[in-house]
């Protein structure tokens, strides 16, 4: 239910966009260097450059978040959180001024790249196994994260694979039994 009311509500924000504003809520996102700009790392997710660009992102939005929601509401918010803020600030801090950059493939190169590593970080064979389905599926959308495509932001997508990378490493490794040290515990010999 949560992945499909998040997407509910792109589509419902694009619906407000394109009826009520005629499109201009697209001027929200982020603008690189810009100080007005800044704003749209908030914002710029949530946003979409018409029904073609949401339509493009409804169905991985749908089966990544969903994925990614298997850990529980509270990883899937974290993950979210994390993967938005070096998205939009890295696409803010890297991007080409005098463009606007906005739409949740942000979140979808994110969660990608978290699936992904997540089973690297954490050694759980069930992840590890998630994790080449993942890529078997969706593996192709990877070289999204490279220039080359005219009007998308290749810098969205690569710095939203790379929150999806910094998650992984984060969260895991303090989920107990995740990736990190391990602490081993010895007796102490009885007098």
């Amino acid at each position: 239910m949560v992945a499909g009311g998040f997407v509910a509500l792109l589509w419902l924000l694009e619906l407000v966009d394109q009826v009520a504003f005629g499109g201009r809520l697209d001027l929200e996102g982020v603008r690189p260097r810009s100080e007005d700009g800044l704003g749209g790392v908030v914002v710029a997710p949530l946003l979409h450059g018409g029904w073609g660009h949401l339509v493009g992102n409804t169905v991985p939005l749908l089966v990544l978040g969903f994925l990614v929601l298997l850990s529980g509401l509270a990883r899937w918010a974290a993950v979210t959180a994390v993967v938005w803020l070096v998205g939009g600030l890295g696409v803010w801090l890297v991007a080409p001024a005098g463009g606007i950059h906005l739409g949740a493939s942000v979140l979808v190169f994110g969660w990608l790249a978290y699936l992904l590593v997540r089973g690297l970080v954490s050694r759980r064979p069930g992840q590890i196994a998630l994790g080449l389905v993942v890529l078997v599926l969706y593996g192709g959308a990877l070289w999204g994260v490279l220039p080359g495509q005219p009007g998308v932001s290749w810098q969205g997508h690569l710095f939203g694979a790379v929150g999806g990378v910094l998650a992984a490493a984060w969260l895991e490794r303090r989920r107990p039994g995740g990736g990190g040290p391990r602490v081993r515990r010895t007796a102490l010999p009885r007098a």
